[in-house]
């Protein structure tokens, strides 16, 4: 009797360690599961820029040999890219934050929801994304990485062991987040992002959740593209404290008017536009997105090219004080910037954004006598015009801080990021928020015929 209760104790103590192996094993899996899932973030982030800046540096080479190019390229390159979104890629088509983000918050058990967020998505938010950069589009990566990032994020869910005890829209969270500090190399401002515009109704205990996906990621992008320091190198910053307080308060004043005035278009164009123009969008949007791209070809070729891309080659000649970039640079760019956003191309506004805001800067400096050594101004006008449009101001001067080694003018780029983020709320509301909001309202809504934005799910 003792030898068959001794027998069976130790049977029992042999499963509940196999038992207990097994759960270790997943767990351990799911871990994996998970950083192999945060480096992906990176490896993507780092495809989707090489094959912008090829398709782009082909563009800009053509358009120097045959000055016509863009009259060709430009609309037709554009109807091209909007077909094949809404023709295979449908989702894919905007900045990608908003989708995101309506992924986040929505519902459970929405019925008829249509996926803002897959591996489609991802293909087609790269290829099309890079593929309108290569036609001269002023378009950024950083906005469609978030999405490609909570995508692939959002794919692994399934594999993960519940024993994680993951939610899916925490994943969303860490690959929107990992997105961002992959695509500008600035894990910092990567978990800022993931805090101030993607976790609102996320717990906070996920955090070091959130973080690791954004030091694997931005760890992946480093390993593959190099670190090289800044993006955008040390600025040099030559003035006192009187020189910056009113560098402040210029750059908060004029980038907090314009930054909030071209979030207001850019939310009005994308749910309540209304009229003649809006309803040819809606009807013959291939067609719209070819007129968008001669227009694009026709400013590009006023303005000799400068507003083509995402105008971070511009960004950096303006902080190095090198080459001879125009006045217009800024307000040619800012246009530029809402024709591409209209036509309904995938594509961000955060490269664009820090580009109108150094060709600000760069027209303000002869009103504070800064133009011999502008950089201090640029920077500030980057960040404030960044921190208005996205009315994220935290993000925003933590981006520009890491992008120009700017740790000696922290104090004035937070104080420029928050002004220009107040100023900018009295002309529009919190741009990604209202777009992801407008997006659940017309999922749960579909019968509502209003145009569809370039930010909206069509």
């Amino acid at each position: 009797m003792t030898e068959l209760l001794s027998h069976s104790l130790s049977r029992l103590r042999s499963a509940l360690q196999r038992r207990h192996a097994a759960a270790y094993i997943k767990l351990w899996i799911g871990r994996l599961v998970f950083w192999g899932g945060a480096v992906g973030v990176g490896m993507l982030a780092v495809l989707f820029a090489e094959l912008s800046e090829t398709l782009t540096h082909l563009f800009v080479s053509g358009v120097a040999h045959f000055g016509w190019l863009p009259l060709v390229v430009t609309p037709l390159g554009g109807a091209a890219c909007v077909w094949l979104t809404r023709r295979y890629f449908t989702g894919a088509e905007g900045s990608g934050i908003p989708q995101a983000l309506a992924e986040i918050h929505r519902p459970e058990h929405t019925q008829g929801w249509r996926p803002l967020l897959s591996i489609r998505i991802i293909i087609g938010k790269i290829l099309i994304g890079a593929s309108a950069l290569g036609c001269g589009f002023s378009l950024g990566r950083e906005g469609p990485t978030v999405q490609v990032g909570a995508s692939l994020m959002n794919a692994i869910h399934g594999l993960l062991p519940r024993s994680l005890s993951i939610q899916r829209n925490h994943l969303l969270v860490a690959g929107g987040a990992a997105g961002i500090a992959a695509a500008f190399n600035v894990p910092l401002a990567g978990i800022l992002f993931a805090i101030e515009e993607m976790s609102r109704g996320v717990k906070a205990r996920l955090s070091g959740l959130i973080i690791t996906a954004i030091v694997l990621a931005g760890v992946t992008a480093q390993a593959m593209m190099g670190s090289g320091g800044s993006f955008f190198g040390n600025v040099l910053i030559i003035g006192g404290d009187g020189d910056q307080i009113k560098a402040v308060a210029l750059s908060a004043l004029v980038c907090g008017i314009s930054g909030g005035l071209f979030a207001r278009i850019m939310i009005l164009g994308a749910t309540s536009w209304r009229g003649r123009l809006a309803d040819f969008r809606r009807r013959h949007p291939v067609l719209f997105a070819a007129g968008c791209g001669l227009l694009v070809a026709a400013l590009g070729m006023a303005s000799s090219g400068v507003i083509y891309g995402s105008g971070l080659t511009q960004t950096h000649a303006l902080l190095e004080a090198e080459g001879n970039i125009p006045w217009y640079f800024g307000p040619a760019k800012f246009v530029a910037t809402l024709i591409a956003y209209l036509a309904g191309l995938p594509g961000g506004i955060f490269s664009p954004a820090l580009s109108i805001g150094a060709g600000l800067g760069h027209n303000l400096a002869p009103l504070l006598d800064q133009t011999a050594a502008p950089g201090m101004l640029l920077a500030l006008c980057m960040a404030g015009f960044l921190a208005a449009v996205t009315q994220a101001p935290i993000t925003s001067f933590v981006i520009v801080m890491e992008m120009v080694n700017g740790y000696s003018i922290v104090i004035a780029l937070m104080s420029v990021s928050l002004l220009s983020s107040g100023i900018s709320r009295l002309f529009s509301a919190p741009l990604y928020a209202t777009l992801a909001n407008a997006m659940l309202a017309k999922q749960a809504t579909p019968e509502l015929t209003a145009p569809p934005g370039p930010d909206e799910k069509r």
